[in-house]
């Protein structure tokens, strides 16, 4: 039997920040970056950013709902990485929605890696569209607190 992807297998309380400071959605990008640049298995900031971003041109990652999921397969990254921000006052990140984003999933893949990014970003997408559990992540006060609630959700 395959063994289930789980977010929480592969995000850290270090890369979780509740406060992002950015106003746009190219600096939330880079704020992502370097968030995700954190972890020992991104190796190169910069490059996560560009890749990033390159995945960003060819059609918005804000999939509704006040989410995004930015995400792009690099050579930066050793393994795959999740990070998780909130934007208090919301981005303006060309949601498919037209919405301001308030949540973002941002995870960065091997390149060799294709069936476990997949996963992850069909995974993420499922739980999100949960009204109740998108509430919850907006309301925790903690790193530790959004691990709990996300690995509740995921233990459904």
């Amino acid at each position: 039997m395959p063994k289930i992807v789980k977010i929480t297998d592969h995000l850290s309380k270090d890369l979780i920040c509740l406060d992002l400071k950015s106003s746009s959605k190219d600096e939330v990008l880079k704020e992502l970056s370097s968030l995700i640049g954190e972890s020992e298995s991104i190796t190169d900031e910069a490059q996560t950013y560009k890749a990033l971003n390159e995945r960003e041109k060819l059609g918005s990652t804000g999939i509704g709902k006040n989410v995004a999921i930015p995400h792009a397969k690099t050579d930066s990254a050793e393994r795959l990485t999740i990070a998780f921000g909130v934007s208090r006052k919301g981005i303006d990140f060309e949601s498919l929605d037209g919405e301001n984003v308030n949540i973002f999933f941002v995870f960065a893949s091997p390149l060799r890696d294709s069936q476990i990014y997949l996963k992850v970003l069909a995974r993420i997408s499922r739980l999100i569209r949960n009204e109740e559990f998108r509430n919850r992540l907006l309301s925790v006060k903690t790193p530790e607190e959004i691990i709990e609630c996300i690995d509740r959700e995921e233990n459904i």
